[in-house]
């Protein structure tokens, strides 16, 4: 699955094998955030992560920051 626009938020989901690797994936996903200083909305559902991220300094546009950080993500 890649990320798609939903509304007006670059978004994602994300199944891991287990909570605990989900958990340990939010882990993963909150330390990139915090080195680029730009953080994602987080919904956990058992083993489901979905991510949303937009600018909010920027209208809540969908920025190079948004990618930037999805690209961060995806190497994971």
């Amino acid at each position: 699955m890649t990320w798609s626009e939903v509304d007006g938020k670059l978004t994602r989901s994300f199944e891991l094998p287990s909570f605990v690797d989900a958990i340990a994936f939010v882990a993963k996903v909150a330390d990139i955030a915090e080195a680029q200083d730009h953080h994602p909305d987080i919904d956990i559902r058992w083993r489901t992560v979905t991510l949303a991220v937009n600018t909010h300094d920027q209208g809540g546009a969908i920025t190079d920051k948004d990618h930037e950080l999805a690209e961060a993500v995806d190497a994971l």
